[in-house]
């Protein structure tokens, strides 16, 4: 069955008083209005009839299976017909300080690292990096972005979509933007997609401090034993069970949380390199070769969950 996110900001003004921030709210044969983006795709790309069905989520854990009950030029609505808890959210929390890259690139890494179970993507500017987006310009990126990880979980099956985080530059992240993470996410660093999700105690585990900082580095003459080693070594430590998020009882243990941060094409500066490493983080060498920024993420993720195992 198709897939669509449940975007509640998304809902055409004629149904914005009559539906919920989360399908939760909903019972078994409830009628539930669609948001525009689902009655574009579903009914008018897809050309979906009556009795049609489909699976809606809406980042606030599990699927829905809807069937479609009624449609008119600017309207649809389906029946709820069940609700399955399951989550596909790998157990282990990552945020990758992302630099951004020109393009289908930056869509790529995107889209790989969502298929890959990424819990949060902070975009970042550097002294060699290609993008340094003007202020006009960075809700309709992070609009873009955030579509992008979406898209991506429609596709793959995520539950709960990445956090896409608006532009700072990576020495204000390492200084700054690093601890302020601790103290909560607000609504004017994400698109507003999202921004109802920051609430919930899935997404304010973004707060626990890191258990392992890396640091993508160019190969060098030097090993990563000791580097795979501390990442299996974290992977099994003490996991919180977040696929019960809703339970936000104090005596939850703490997930494991890594932080990543992947450079530009032309790599950090040595400036940046360094004050990554005064700020606890690990440089991190996959293989012998140098990777492009846009695959990094991928390896890096993939390679995580092959240690996790």
């Amino acid at each position: 069955m198709r897939r669509f996110y449940y975007d509640v900001t998304a809902t055409s003004n004629k149904d914005q008083e009559h539906c919920s921030p989360s399908l939760a709210a909903y019972t078994e044969n409830d009628e539930v209005p669609l948001p525009e983006s689902v009655v574009h795709h579903w009914c008018r790309v897809l050309r979906a009839a009556i009795g049609d069905k489909a699976v809606l989520f809406d980042g606030h854990g599990g699927e829905y299976v809807v069937e479609l009950i009624e449609v008119s030029k600017k309207h649809a609505s389906v029946k709820l017909l069940d609700f399955d808890p399951i989550e596909r959210t790998p157990t282990t929390l990552t945020t990758i300080g992302l630099v951004m890259s020109r393009g289908d690139r930056m869509d790529y890494a995107i889209q790989k690292a969502t298929e890959l179970g990424v819990t949060a993507i902070q975009l970042l500017t550097s002294q060699h990096g290609e993008v340094n987006l003007k202020a006009d310009q960075v809700a309709k990126k992070l609009l873009h972005w955030q579509q992008v990880a979406i898209s991506a979980c429609e596709q793959c099956g995520l539950n709960r979509p990445p956090i896409i985080l608006a532009p700072q530059s990576v020495s204000d992240w390492l200084t700054v933007g690093l601890e302020q993470t601790t103290q909560g996410i607000h609504s004017d660093q994400v698109s507003a997609v999202v921004a109802p999700l920051l609430s919930q105690p899935f997404y304010r585990y973004l707060t626990v401090p890191s258990s392992l900082r890396l640091l993508l580095a160019v190969p060098r003459e030097t090993t990563t034993l000791s580097v795979t080693e501390r990442i299996a070594q974290a992977c099994q430590s003490t996991q919180s069970s977040i696929n019960d998020s809703n339970d936000s009882s104090v005596d939850s243990p703490a997930p494991v949380h890594m932080h990543f941060l992947i450079g530009p094409e032309g790599g950090l500066s040595a400036s940046e390199e360094q004050l990554a490493l005064d700020n606890d983080f690990i440089a991190w060498q996959i293989g012998a070769r140098i990777l492009r920024t846009e695959t990094a993420p991928v390896v890096a993720l993939a390679t995580l969950h092959a240690l996790s195992h």
